[in-house]
């Protein structure tokens, strides 16, 4: 059994913060239950508070240009940095030539560092050697485990009676976990037990006690490790629902994913995050996002279980002209549309429910 917090992390996040890349410094700023948040590296935003330039709601965590400026105010605030978090998630999970020298320099700090990339900082001779003669940790929460310890899929997810819901998107990058984690919420204000399968290292980062990383995975063990967590996760704390964090998007060129969600994780409902004004797959001009009634569609006859509401991504939309977007989705869809990251999502347990095949 875990117990939170690792440690006083600072988030290294530079060029990043705010855009699409920087989702994983995002998810740590709005919960973790993993690190007490310090502050964050990107020197674009200095002297922000990084909760402002998120959601217009400050969060007491400032914006810093490097990691010298960072561990200069944790010393005169009388504390202590523990832990450098890779906040980064960038296109393939690369680490560039500069933040390679952050990594370097952190060590030399100190820090442990907990990094969520493809490139495996363990397995960085230069970095690894460091680590050992600074007697600090580095974790590189993608590594899945040995295949001895991976899980086929049995069919035992038939066993679970609590609802599950999946949480799929349109596109990567879309606020997916975000919105998995205000269900949790909301089912847990409701009197209800909810528990999340994490899918990626944002939501490891953040404490999820259930959690793979799907696009690490071997092939042929992807739907035996989502039904092995699903399964755990019922098993194990009995809850009135299991939310299955998505990643990618069902028909996106480069993050293709749900299809093993969709299969294995044998969900009662889907939500659908959408970000109305996007037209082409994040990071990638000339590919158009399919339009929603298409994408739900897919969803239905792949999962035979039905698409229960979308929820928004509000980016470049106007506060004002959300309730015009939601009621123009309803129109399009005949489904709810909520914005859970302003309004929550108690509107969807309800709604939820009905599916519910206990």
């Amino acid at each position: 059994m875990e117990t939170f917090p690792d440690g006083m992390a600072i988030v290294y996040c530079e060029g990043a913060f705010g855009t699409p890349n920087g989702k994983t410094a995002h998810g740590l700023v709005r919960r973790t239950k993993r690190y007490q948040v310090l502050s964050i590296i990107d020197s674009e935003h200095t002297a922000d508070d990084a909760g402002q330039i998120l959601d217009g709601k400050p969060k007491g965590i400032p914006v810093v240009s490097d990691l010298q400026t960072a561990l200069k105010a944790d010393c005169q605030a009388g504390r202590t940095a523990s832990h450098f978090v890779i906040g980064l998630a960038p296109d393939g999970g690369r680490l560039s030539s500069d933040d390679r020298q952050a990594v370097i320099e952190a060590i030399k700090a100190g820090l442990h560092v907990d990094s969520g990339l493809h490139d495996f900082l363990s397995e960085d001779e230069e970095i690894a050697c460091l680590a050992e003669e600074k007697k600090v940790r580095i974790r590189d929460v993608r590594k899945t485990p040995p295949r001895k310890d991976l899980h086929f899929f049995s069919g035992k997810i038939e066993q679970v009676t609590s609802l599950k819901v999946a949480v799929l998107g349109t596109d990567s990058a879309v606020g997916k976990r975000t919105t998995a984690w205000l269900i949790i919420d909301a089912f847990q204000e409701a009197g209800l037990g909810a528990e999340l399968v994490g899918t990626g290292q944002t939501s490891w980062m953040q404490g999820a006690k259930y959690c793979i990383m799907l696009d690490s995975l071997i092939n042929d063990f992807v739907s035996g490790e989502i039904e092995h967590a699903v399964w755990t996760a019922w098993k194990e704390e009995n809850p009135d629902a299991v939310i299955i964090e998505g990643q990618g998007s069902l028909m996106n060129p480069a993050y293709p994913g749900g299809f093993e969600i969709l299969a294995a994780g044998r969900p009662d409902a889907v939500i659908l995050q959408h970000a109305p004004v996007r037209k082409e797959y994040d990071g990638f001009p000339g590919y158009p996002i399919q339009p929603l009634p298409i994408q739900i569609k897919a969803i239905e006859i792949i999962s035979g279980k039905p698409v229960a509401a979308v929820t928004i991504n509000h980016e470049h939309i106007s506060k004002e002209e959300i309730p015009a977007v939601c009621d123009s989705i309803t129109r399009e869809t005949g489904l709810p549309a909520v914005d859970v990251l302003l309004e929550g999502a108690g509107r969807l347990v309800p709604l939820l429910l009905e599916y519910n095949r206990q």
